[in-house]
């Protein structure tokens, strides 16, 4: 039975339908809708294949619609530029005919020259820490469900969180995390593969620590959380199948959005990516409040001012009305008069 790790490498690896036309699939694992680390990864790799001898060093792209898990994802490459140091692609991902997702990739050549680097968190390393399996295993009585299915779910990184308490507490913390992450088996030798697991990967836990200063997680049932935007740049060589420090943090929760980065290391200290993302994050009883009150201003005006101004174009025809009314069976309680402050 093929594992993780052997399942996600097929997933990455695009059908080439034209030059610059690929067909990808998603996992069979009853989501409601595609993982946004996936749909990444897959661009990255779209684009990497109309590429030679360039390695990718930066990407921009912005979820716009929900995917479809039981419907293949189209993606079409559009050759930017190919200049002496860099190259361009845009990549957007089509399903039912309709744009999900838009990627920008920056290529570059290799070049020397000056650099510097943040230093890595002082933290535990991951053979210091609890297993996915341990963590489930302490805290699965308690867990929501959403959560236990995600722990019991056999997936292609593994992660280890250096503090679990956002896991179980409604505590405000500050909001940030270090995670370490890694692919659960070996992998190919190709750099670009690298990429794009890390790429698949970095979408994973960030958007939660947004939610750390509130007290929330995104297994929350009351909210709807989604990215909106992704933002990634390689700095340096290295291994996705080796531990990475995955260091977040989140400056600014507002207007149901909220911001977080990341900043990825070898286990040496050497700060190989950085992450940018911005993430949806609204009560889902709000929207539906929201969109109520909503119908309801559109509908008040109009059942108040409709009978007003028909009964102002039919005063003359009801009093000629009444008048043969009355003429035929006497006095009635309605008059004239009586009418018009019913059209007030």
């Amino acid at each position: 039975m093929p594992s993780a790790v052997d399942n996600l490498l097929a997933i990455l690896d695009l059908e080439r339908l034209e030059v610059n036309l690929f067909r990808g699939q998603s996992p069979q694992e009853g989501w409601q809708r595609v993982f946004g680390g996936q749909v990444i990864g897959q661009a990255l790799v779209a684009a990497c294949r109309t590429v030679e001898s360039r390695r990718p060093h930066s990407l921009h792209g912005y979820f716009v619609l929900p995917g479809d898990p039981k419907a293949p994802i189209i993606y079409e490459v559009e050759r930017v530029r190919d200049g002496r140091s860099f190259s361009t692609r845009r990549v957007k991902a089509i399903q039912h005919g309709a744009a999900i997702f838009s990627l920008s990739a920056s290529f570059h050549v290799e070049e020397e020259g000056v650099e510097h680097q943040f230093a890595m968190p002082d933290v535990p390393p991951p053979e210091a820490l609890k297993s996915e399996e341990d963590v489930r295993q302490l805290f699965q009585a308690n867990m929501p469900e959403a959560m236990k299915a995600y722990f019991a779910r056999e997936r292609p990184i593994e992660i280890r969180p250096v503090d679990l308490r956002h896991y179980m507490s409604r505590d405000t913390l500050d909001p940030r995390q270090n995670v370490w992450i890694r692919a659960t088996g070996p992998l190919p030798d190709d750099p670009d593969i690298h990429r794009c697991v890390l790429a698949y990967a970095s979408d994973m836990t960030l958007l939660d620590t947004s939610l750390f200063y509130h007290g929330r997680s995104i297994f929350d049932r009351d909210l709807q959380v989604a990215s909106l935007d992704h933002a990634l740049w390689f700095h340096r060589p290295f291994r996705a199948d080796e531990w990475l420090l995955y260091s977040q943090d989140s400056p600014n929760l507002h207007g149901s959005r909220g911001l977080s980065r990341g900043l990825i290391f070898r286990r040496d200290g050497t700060l190989v990516a950085s992450v940018a993302q911005e993430g949806l994050v609204a009560r889902a009883e709000h929207e539906e409040r929201a969109a109520q009150a909503e119908h309801e201003e559109l509908a008040i005006p109009a059942r108040r001012s409709l009978p007003s101004r028909t009964l102002r174009r039919l005063l003359p025809d009801l009093g000629r009305l009444l008048d043969r009314i009355r003429h035929r069976t006497g006095p009635v309680e309605c008059s004239h008069s009586r009418v018009a402050e019913c059209a007030q």
